[in-house]
C-alpha cells in the first residue's frame, strides 16, 4: 500500500475528469518529474545497447518463463529494433517508482479510485526507422474485467510526434461496442480489418512532450502507424484497475507486483457490469506484435 495511507490526492480537475470520461482519454503533461524520466531514459538506453547482442528475444525471462525483450524482423546490431520490455517494474527500480509512488497512479485514482490495484506494465518501444505497427484494437479484448473501470497509463519516455509513430486514439469509441479480437477461431488482436479501415478515419493523433502520459480507458480504440523518423518513440505502459474490477481471464503478462493494491486499500469486493465478451487467448511469444502478425527477430 502507499505510505500515504487511505488519504486520496486530487490531481485533476472536474474539466479533466470530464474530458476523460467523455473523450475516453486525458493527456497530462509533466506527470512524471525530471528526475524520473531520466531514470527511466537510461535504463531503455542501457537495454537498447544490450539488444544489439542479441538476435532472437532474450531474457532474463518474466515469471510464466517467456523472454523479457523483444525486437523486430529489422533488428540488426547497427539499427537495433527492439520494440517490447515486458514488466519492467520486475526489474529495474526506476520502473517500479513510476508505477507505485509518481503521480501517474493519484491521477488514475481521480478517475476510477479511490481504490486501484496494479495489473501489468510495459515498455513500447519504436527505434527510429522500426517498421512497427500496432493494429487498432481495444485493451479490454486483451485484459477483460468484470467491469470496464480500468484504465492504460501510456507515459512518453520520450517527444511523440506524428513522424515517429504516435499514438491515434478514437475519441468516444470506449462508449461503443466491444468489438472483437478474433479471425474466425484464431485471436489476432487486432478489430476486423473492414471496420479498422473505417475507423481509423475518425482518429487524432496523441502528441506531447517526454513526461507527459495519455490516461487511456480500456474500451478506447487505439493504433498507431510505423516510426518514419530519426527519433525513437517509448513509452511506458502501466494498467490499473479498481480494487472491484475482477480479472475474467488470467494475466497475458502476470508479474510480481499484480494485484497489489496501489491507492486505497482492499475491500475484498467485486462490482459486476452486464457485459459479454469474447475470452482471449494467452500468448505464448514474447509480445503481442506476434499475434497481431508482426514476426519477432529470429
Amino acid at each position: 500500500m502507499h505510505d500515504r495511507g487511505f488519504i486520496m490526492q486530487v490531481i485533476l480537475s472536474e474539466e479533466q475528469r470530464n474530458a476523460f470520461f467523455s473523450d475516453g482519454y486525458l493527456v497530462v503533461a509533466n506527470a512524471v518529474t525530471n528526475d524520473e524520466l531520466k531514470a527511466m531514459q537510461e535504463a531503455r538506453a542501457q537495454w537498447v545497447e544490450e539488444s544489439r547482442a542479441h538476435d532472437s528475444p532474450y531474457g532474463p525471462a518474466t515469471i510464466d518463463g517467456r523472454p523479457r525483450f523483444d525486437m523486430g524482423t529489422e533488428h540488426t546490431p547497427d539499427h537495433p529494433a527492439l520494440r517490447r520490455i515486458n514488466n519492467p517494474s520486475d526489474i529495474y527500480p526506476a520502473y517500479t517508482q513510476v508505477m507505485r509512488h509518481s503521480n501517474v497512479p493519484d491521477m488514475v485514482a481521480d478517475l476510477i479510485g479511490p481504490n486501484i490495484k496494479f495489473h501489468h506494465c510495459k515498455i513500447n518501444l519504436k527505434c527510429p526507422g522500426s517498421a512497427t505497427t500496432v493494429h487498432y484494437h481495444q485493451d479490454f479484448g486483451f485484459t477483460p474485467h468484470s467491469n470496464d473501470d480500468v484504465v492504460t497509463a501510456l507515459i512518453l519516455l520520450d517527444d511523440m510526434t506524428l513522424e515517429n509513430g504516435c499514438l491515434m486514439v478514437v475519441p468516444g469509441s470506449h462508449k461503443g461496442p466491444l468489438y472483437s479480437l478474433f479471425s474466425g477461431d484464431q485471436f489476432v488482436g487486432r478489430i476486423p480489418a473492414h471496420d479498422e479501415e473505417i475507423l481509423q478515419k475518425q482518429a487524432v493523433p496523441i502528441v506531447g512532450q517526454a513526461g507527459s502520459v495519455c490516461l487511456m480507458h480500456t474500451r478506447l480504440l487505439h493504433g498507431s502507424e510505423a516510426n518514419s523518423s530519426t527519433q525513437a518513440r517509448g513509452l511506458y505502459i502501466c494498467v490499473y484497475s479498481a480494487e472491484d474490477a475482477v480479472p475474467m481471464a488470467p494475466n497475458p503478462m502476470p508479474n510480481t507486483s499484480e494485484g497489489n493494491i496501489i491507492r486505497g486499500h482492499k475491500t475484498g469486493k467485486a462490482r459486476m457490469m452486464e457485459l459479454s465478451f469474447e475470452l482471449p487467448r494467452q500468448p505464448k511469444s514474447a509480445s503481442f506484435f506476434t499475434v497481431q502478425g508482426q514476426a519477432s527477430a529470429r
